[in-house]
């Protein structure tokens, strides 16, 4: 299993944008290129409402995918490209129990291990992670909530990875 640092500037210059879709999309602008999800307000609307304050206000500007694991995961959400972590907002409920599995191409929160320690940090799925899902109400088979798809663009995330 490769886990790397991945010191791809991410002008991440997201822009939330309607696109005649029910669905908020938001586009990812990188140094490989851009790609596009499709977030889910009726199954995680605390999650898509907590992420889309971070987009809104620039906090993902120039940040960097720091957790690449091929055939795993690509992470961001917190690093600037010096390596320092970000303040991020409160962590947020897990909405893990949504029915949304981490099948390749979603975008799920990142956390510690509390349920409840979700913030910035967000991962896209390369592969299927039945590992990820939620199980039942414990803190070690609550899983990660699902909260979008990337629509647009895989090839690019791929390219990350």
């Amino acid at each position: 299993m490769k886990s790397a640092r991945v010191l791809l500037f991410f002008s991440w210059l997201m822009a939330c944008f309607p696109l005649l879709a029910a669905d908020p999309q938001v586009e990812f602008q990188t140094n490989y290129g851009n790609f596009i999800i499709e977030l889910y307000p009726d199954k995680a609307p605390k999650t898509v409402t907590n992420f889309l304050e971070y987009v809104n206000s620039g906090f993902y500007e120039y940040t960097l995918f720091h957790r690449v694991v091929e055939r795993f995961v690509v992470q961001g959400g917190s690093f600037t490209p010096d390596l320092k972590q970000k303040k991020p907002l409160p962590s947020i409920p897990s909405e893990a129990n949504n029915g949304l599995k981490n099948e390749p191409g979603t975008v799920a929160m990142a956390r510690r291990f509390d349920p409840d320690s979700a913030a910035a940090e967000f991962y896209i799925n390369l592969a299927d992670n039945k590992h990820l899902n939620y199980y039942r109400p414990e803190p070690a088979y609550m899983g990660y909530c699902v909260f979008g798809r990337v629509i647009q663009g895989m090839d690019v995330v791929e390219k990350i990875a």
